[in-house]
This record gives C-alpha cells, structure tokens and sequence, in this order.
C-alpha cells in the first residue's frame, strides 16, 4: 500500500520484531489503522526475533506467567489457522534440576495447581528414554508435556502477512530521528513524517536510544548472546537428534544461571544447546569480539556438554549472536509511559518473551485503545523500578 511521506493513523508500533508485530497484528484486529515502523529492511537478523526456532513452555517458576501461557497456546492456534502455516511442534520439555531446587519445585506446583499435562521422571527412567541424557546423582527431572518448538522467522512472517491483509502498512528501513509527544504524537523518521493518536514502542534492544529522549531512563541492559549449535560425535549413536526433547536445565553443574536446549532447524544435523544470559554490549556492536574458547558462558556450556551430553563434540560447531534486553528481574515491561499516557512500552523481553508474543501483543493492544487487560500487570509496571 502507497503511504504519503506525511500520514495520519490510529496508532503506530515502531518496531517489527515479534512483539511489535503482535501489536500492530491485534490493533489491526480491532479496526485500527496502523503503521508498524521498522528501522532496518525487512527480514533481518539484528534484534532478537530472527533465527528459525524458540521453545514454549508452560513451565514456569512464576505464576503469572504459567496463567498467561493458556491464553498464548490458543492465540498460536489461531495464528496457525489464519495463516495456513505450522508453527508449533510439540516434543514434551524436561526441566532438570538439582534436588531440592526452589525454581524446579515451583515449577511443579504451578503446574500440578493448574492441571497442566505434565510428570515427573525417575533417573533411571530418563536413562531408559534417552540414553544419551547423563544425569548427576541427586538431579531431578519433570516434563512439561505440551512444551516444544516454535518456527520463529515463519511465525514473525506469518503474523506480519496476517496484518497487512487486515489493512495494516509496514514500513521498513526507516529509522525514526524525534517522537514528539502530544494528543497527536509525530514520528519522523529518515524519510517521512506521521501522526497518530497512539504510540506504542516495541524497540528491543534500541528501546532505551528511543525512550531516552522521551525523558525516561530504565534500568534496561542489552546483552550479546551466543547461539550454540553442538555435533554428535558420532552421527546417530547419542539418539539425541531422533527423540529429545526440548530441555531446561536450571542451575546444573553448581551454576547459577539455565541452560537450555533444542533441535535445530537452522542446522541439520546439530542441536542448538545455549546460555541463558550473556555480555553487555551495544545493539550496534553485536558481533562476536571475543575468540568462542575465551568466552566464559560457552565455557560453562562446553563444561555441561561434557557432563551431561557426552555424546557430543565438547565445542560448539557454530557460534551466532542474538540479543537480550534484560530488566533487573527478567520481568517484561508493559506499560503506559508515566508522562504521556497515549504512549505505551513494550520492553525487557529478557530473552523468553518470544514464546508469550502472541498474548503481550494483544495485552499492548489493550493498553493503547482502553481496553482493560484480563491479567494483573503488576509484574510488569515501570513504577516496580522505583527505589523502595
């Protein structure tokens, strides 16, 4: 669709990765002209919606968030539907853990409490079903079994296709240059200049280069995640590849931070096994600095592969780079700005929001044009960063 160099809408999201994408998707569902704004040109690989797969889960630690997954699965169906494409693969997740874990047993509880299709495993029964798993003596081990794999570049695709049938204009390779608030807030960017009654921001790791001028600093962090992909020793004998599951690994080897894995559609032939967490570093730096050998979380990794999944090469294969934007409590930003209330923030995905994407476009949505959400939004409120 033509759109003049100086346009009106309802509302405009700036920022097209999975969030955003969502956004404009439910806001075009609800009858309103909408802009989705992109800096770079579409499809690309520099934030944190790329790349071909991300897990789902419904096991969570925190409550709120196993509540907001019910709504999540169906709103994937949906998307599935409309758009004729397969999008999520179940394969069950465990989750493994040491004995006596907090995290691991409020995972448990939230989802014996919910009713969600999930059991427990012995060891030896998880050395029965995939051999090529070593456990710890002590670790214990849960699957959630709805959890699984997500096609991410065909699920951002697909939703975008979905809005623009609806009526929405996607601009890409426009980076905006001044937001100026007001009743009617005016987005310029490089080559244009709109209006609209609504704004909602969904920048990723950018968003604090956007929000800043806008008078608002958070406590954001973007971070340089490397993307492992991890051989067999020798093809076919782990069964790693043939019948694993997705798994979540939570403070094994006596660290603090997850690991987590998955097969990889990027790479045949290879699963994606990676850190949860990463450096500090600048969006528009995000290439890989370090040599992979002298980074400490792929040696935290490549110390797991040798414990845990011996069967594979103790060095990763690949290494890519992906980015976090991590809030001090790994919680999600979803709120109106404090000074400008037609100006809404989508933020702090910190590297599991993928997977809610469908449910926190629909919740930034509602944000903008009124509506009042079903959830309590009192985990992800900007006033929870103010000193106590």
């Amino acid at each position: 669709m033509a759109v003049p160099s100086r346009a009106m809408f309802d509302c405009i999201v700036l920022g097209a990765g999975i969030q955003g994408s969502f956004t404009a998707y439910h806001l075009a569902k609800n009858h309103k002209k909408t802009l989705l704004l992109e800096q770079f040109p579409l499809p690309h690989s520099r934030g944190s919606s790329h790349g071909q797969t991300r897990l789902i889960r419904r096991a969570y630690a925190e409550a709120f968030y196993t509540n907001m997954m019910e709504e999540s699965y169906q709103l994937w169906a949906d998307l599935e539907k409309e758009s004729g494409i397969k999008l999520y693969r179940k394969t069950g997740l465990l989750v493994i853990a040491p004995s006596g874990n907090e995290e691991f047993e409020m995972v448990c509880k939230n989802m014996e409490e919910r009713h969600i299709s999930w059991h427990t495993l012995t060891q030896e029964q998880c050395k029965q079903k995939y051999p090529g798993l070593c456990l710890k003596p002590g670790d214990v081990v849960c699957c959630d079994n709805e959890g699984g794999i997500l096609s991410a570049d065909k699920a951002l695709r697909a939703v975008q296709e979905q809005f623009q049938k609806m009526g929405g204009v996607i601009r890409d390779g426009e980076k905006v240059k001044h937001i100026q608030p007001g009743p009617v807030v005016t987005v310029t960017t490089t080559s244009s200049v709109f209006e609209a009654e609504k704004l909602v921001i969904t920048a990723g790791p950018w968003a604090q280069k956007v929000l800043g001028p806008l008078g608002l600093e958070l406590p954001l962090k973007t971070l340089r995640i490397n993307v492992c992909y991890w051989k067999e020793k020798i093809p076919g004998k782990s069964g790693l590849l043939q019948n694993f599951p997705t798994f979540l690994g939570i403070e094994l080897n006596g660290e603090e931070h997850e690991v987590y894995g998955l097969s990889s559609q990027e790479y045949p032939g290879l699963l994606k096994i990676c850190f949860h967490g990463g450096n500090e570093a600048d969006p528009e730096e995000r290439e890989l600095q370090e040599k992979p050998n002298q980074i400490q979380d792929i040696q935290i990794l490549c110390n797991f592969i040798s414990e845990y999944l011996p069967d594979l090469h103790p060095k990763p294969a690949v290494v890519e780079q992906c980015m976090y934007t991590s809030t001090p409590d790994c919680n999600f930003i979803l709120d109106h700005h404090p000074l400008h209330r037609n100006i809404v923030i989508g933020s702090g995905f910190s590297g599991h929001g993928f997977k809610l994407s469908p449910l926190v476009g629909k919740i930034l949505c509602e944000l903008s044009i009124g509506k009042q959400p079903l959830y309590d939004l009192k985990p992800f409120r900007i006033t929870r960063f103010k000193s106590k």
